[in-house]
């Protein structure tokens, strides 16, 4: 029985997009829950755009995600070298056989002849293709162009006329004629490197990939793959296109819908295996409406076969409530660890010691329910840290113009300074009392009370809200509330 290994090759040319990370994700599940190997596979033959720094941000993000892998440049296989740089002679080997058998040529056109051939080909009606106007070079053709210093590429002979057809694990019979293809391909350019169509199947060949998931953009290049495939002699994998991730304007999905990169969420403070559980349901569905899933239960619960041909929505605000539900189920302590940061990175705190740290588990507490992502806890707190609030016009106008307004903030100004001790049961007999003292209740006690001391018309409620602030801070706003009414 042959073994079942796939792979997930990104290049490290950039951040790591959304869809990518997809793709990575369904190579993933379909290792764990069909016993078999996945191999990361590094894809840095474009030298100019490649860079070491992105690669590590690769390994950074399938960490961070939670997505191991059994191959790969940090877990030396069977199959390697594992970075498609280190893999050029390989390549080079494969591109002399297929000169040797007559199946490929050199190239060596200019870049005004290939616009050339684009453009005559377009006035034409036709797709832009080359011409194979070096397909059949004599000799001397080929001397004297060498003499003219100028450096081949190698190009693989697309026949005329062929249909080739492959059965997709997920579209079902793909069927692509020759003829729109674009003409003969490079799989080798001038500079010695190999294009992405001739390096794919060499690299899936010789890794022993049994079925290749990738995005559906990659359709039309799969029939190129597979004419190479059978011009070496090799057998073809299973191929599965999954489809494309869309913005909510059901375009594809691209900056101008917002963040687009894994490395974005991470940054925000979303959690891993909110992110997990979310991008598993971009085309996939455990077929019993469950939503909220753990690693080990999607793992259980992935089948190809359910796997939609349909584009999903990259819908943000689903994505928040999954988080939102996720936060809500870990402990506050991990909260407030994953919080620290962006409280220093606002300027809030500075060192935490057992004093602090647990001041923030009461504060995070009031707000942990609400929150969408960790990068929100700096706004949401921002009235515990300030020394000056910023009272919002019309809720001033509302509030601070109350008849009852000034004398419940005196009473309360009153009663704070004579307070020992300030906690959320003191606080409590506190406003009872003076309830019962003013004659004020309700809505036309509390609001007052509010406004004054977080510049806020709700929120969390006031007995957890007084003991955080503290008796110095609560007396200082208390007296410029009382300004703004004289």
């Amino acid at each position: 029985m042959i073994e079942k290994r796939v792979r997930f090759a990104p290049s490290p040319t950039g951040a790591i997009h959304i869809g990518n990370i997809r793709t990575a994700l369904f190579n993933y599940l379909f290792s764990r829950s069909e016993e078999a190997k996945l191999v990361l596979r590094i894809e840095d033959t474009d030298l100019g755009r490649s860079s070491k720094d992105f690669e590590e941000l690769i390994f950074k993000e399938l960490k961070w995600l939670g997505i191991e892998w059994d191959e790969g440049p940090d877990k030396p296989g069977d199959y390697g070298p594992y970075r498609q740089s280190e893999r050029l002679s390989i390549y080079h080997k494969y591109a002399q056989k297929l000169l040797e058998e007559g199946k490929a040529y050199r190239c060596y056109c200019t870049p005004e002849e290939l616009d050339e051939d684009r453009k005559i080909s377009v006035a034409n009606g036709d797709i832009p293709r080359y011409s194979g106007r070096c397909r059949n070079l004599t000799k001397e053709q080929e001397e004297k162009y060498i003499k003219e210093g100028r450096k081949p590429a190698i190009r693989f002979i697309i026949p005329n006329d062929v249909t080739i057809a492959f059965n997709d694990m997920i579209k079902g019979m793909i069927e692509i004629k020759s003829d729109t293809l674009g003409g003969d391909m490079i799989i080798v350019k001038s500079d010695g490197m190999p294009t992405y169509n001739f390096a794919v199947v060499i690299d899936d060949t010789l890794m022993k990939i049994s079925h290749v998931i990738r995005g559906e953009d990659h359709i039309y290049n799969t029939p190129k793959q597979i004419l190479i495939y059978k011009a070496l002699g090799f057998d073809l994998p299973q191929f599965a296109h999954a489809p494309l991730i869309l913005g909510q304007d059901r375009t594809k999905l691209s900056k101008r819908h917002g963040n687009t990169y894994i490395g974005q969420y991470r940054e925000m403070g979303y959690l891993p295996e909110a992110m997990f559980n979310f991008l598993a349901l971009l085309s996939w569905s455990p077929g019993d409406n469950e939503e909220l899933m753990t690693k080990d239960e999607i793992i259980a619960k992935f089948n190809f076969k359910n796997i939609h041909k349909a584009n999903p929505v990259f819908d943000i605000d689903k994505l928040n409530w999954i988080n939102q539900q996720y936060i809500q189920k870990s402990s506050i302590e991990r909260i407030v660890d994953l919080s620290i940061p962006y409280l220093k990175k606002a300027g809030y705190i500075d060192e935490v010691d057992d004093i602090l740290y647990n001041w923030l588990k009461e504060l995070i507490m009031l707000y942990k329910e609400g929150l969408h992502y960790i990068a929100e806890i700096p706004e949401k707190t921002k009235m515990f840290f300030t020394n000056e609030l910023h009272y919002d016009n019309i809720l001033k106008e509302n509030i601070l113009s109350s008849p009852a307004c000034k004398k419940v903030l005196k009473e309360f100004k009153i009663e704070m300074e004579a307070l020992n001790e300030v906690s959320q049961q003191t606080a409590k007999t506190m406003l009872k009392t003076l309830q019962k003292k003013t004659g004020v209740k309700g809505k036309e006690f509390f609001m007052p009370v509010r406004f004054a001391l977080t510049g806020e018309g709700h929120g969390p409620e006031l007995v957890k809200i007084i003991p955080l602030l503290g008796k110095e801070k609560i007396i200082n706003r208390l007296e410029k509330a009382l300004n703004l009414i004289d």
